[in-house]
């Protein structure tokens, strides 16, 4: 195995998508998910930076874990303000924005690399599809996935934040959205 991985994931089911892509990959280079921060080698947090209360949970979150572990990597969409997050968490080894699972996987391998396990090499990269989540770690029940179709939001709204978090709309392709779907069907979600 290549190492010990906490993991914690909030935020709204597009972040949850991130986490079982983030979780995927570091399951198909060796990693081991692990239920809690003193038997891991390594945490990370995939934050909510929607509202305020959202950011406070994520700030928490991040604290316990830094206080547990010591060796935290931050993502998600808090990790699009670093300032937020080392202005109160100084410690954190890195930060990377949402959706960025090269940049959180670059981060894991920089503290801990993987095994040279040619078995492990063999597994292939559920990333060959883009939101390759419907072969990968689910954080749902069975019956039903989160199928992400845009990332992004083009309205302004003076209420709100996303586009400020999760960029501009960019609509998958559709026949990468049918693939999934017939994916996940095929093992067993019933409802997406």
């Amino acid at each position: 195995m290549s190492g010990k991985i906490g993991f914690v994931s909030l935020g709204c089911p597009k972040a949850l998508v991130d986490s079982e892509r983030i979780l995927t990959q570091l399951r198909s280079e060796g990693y081991s998910v692990v239920p809690s921060y003193e038997e891991a080698d390594l945490v990370v947090v995939n934050t909510c930076g929607f509202i305020t209360p959202a950011i406070e949970e994520s700030l928490q979150a991040i604290g316990e874990a830094v206080a547990a572990n010591g060796k935290v990597i931050v993502t998600g969409c808090l990790g699009e303000r670093p300032e937020v997050i080392k202005a109160r968490h100084k410690s954190v080894l890195a930060v990377t924005g949402q959706a960025d699972v090269a940049g959180v996987m670059a981060s894991v391998r920089a503290v801990l690399p993987p095994d040279d396990n040619p078995f492990t090499q063999l597994v292939p990269w559920s990333g060959a599809r883009p939101e390759g989540s419907s072969r990968g770690v689910k954080l749902t029940p069975r019956h039903y996935s989160y199928l992400k179709i845009a990332e992004g939001c083009n309205h302004q709204c003076s209420f709100c934040i996303i586009p400020q978090l999760r960029g501009q709309q960019v609509s998958r392709d559709a026949g990468e959205i049918l693939y999934e779907a017939t994916r996940l069907v095929a093992t067993g979600t019933k409802e997406l």
